[in-house]
């Protein structure tokens, strides 16, 4: 088990950085969002925490979320013009830098691909580094499902992509930074996590994570050291 300082080693130093998105990248939780948006948000809100404790499998939780939520396509692209993801502070400065250094940026998350890939231009990531999970629609833009072949659908998700893309690109060093169970649980494949508490602490993840931030600036000035 690595070191803390020999995690701050592997992070300066990594081939890519993977960033959980929903309360991480961004200050909500994109779901909880749409929930809202569509009139259940309580409910949704309730089954979410319920999902970022590690008490209920990811895909549970997804497919009972979204079966009480039924968002339409319309409903979806109202969101994200009326109410577009807020950044977390810190963040663009942060994956504008790792960019200078020739790092992978990617974001590896369990909510929407339409939302995520919002999020994504904002930061000047390409959309081919979008890990999320996609929504399904019928012709007439009525909510029929969401795809179960991404692997971002279910528990242990997201350290499929991450090994996936060290086949892929053959990374040497991954770097998972997150605030939640599946993000934790991500490690390995990746070679360091980070614990990420800015928007929202998760007792567990503060516990468990060797290195847990609060700040985005906590990781630039790691890279200024440099």
């Amino acid at each position: 088990m690595a070191s803390l300082l020999e995690m701050k080693e592997i992070f300066r130093n990594a081939d890519a950085v993977c960033f959980d998105v929903d309360s991480t990248v961004i200050r909500e939780e994109g779901i909880d969002e749409l929930a809202k948006f569509c009139g259940v948000g309580d409910a949704v809100a309730e089954m979410t925490r319920r999902a970022m404790g590690g008490t209920v499998t990811f895909k549970a939780a997804l497919t009972a979320r979204l079966a009480l939520i039924r968002p339409s396509y319309e409903q979806v692209q109202k969101l994200i013009s009326d109410n577009p993801p807020q950044l977390t502070p810190g963040i663009r400065e942060l994956v504008s830098r790792l960019h200078q250094r020739g790092v992978q940026v990617f974001l590896v998350s369990g909510g929407f691909q339409s939302i995520v890939e919002h999020v994504a231009l904002q930061l000047n990531i390409p959309t081919a580094n979008v890990f999320a999970n996609r929504l399904k629609f019928y012709f007439n833009g009525e909510y029929a499902g969401f795809d179960e072949t991404q692997p971002t659908a279910e528990s242990g998700g997201k350290g499929k992509v991450i090994s996936h893309l060290k086949e892929q690109f053959h990374f040497k060093k991954v770097v998972m930074i997150g605030d939640g169970a599946t993000d934790m649980e991500a490690c390995p494949p990746a070679d360091c996590f980070i614990g990420f508490g800015g928007n929202v602490i998760r007792k567990q993840v503060k516990e468990k994570a060797k290195w847990y931030i609060t700040h985005f600036d906590e990781l630039l000035k790691e890279l200024e050291e440099r």
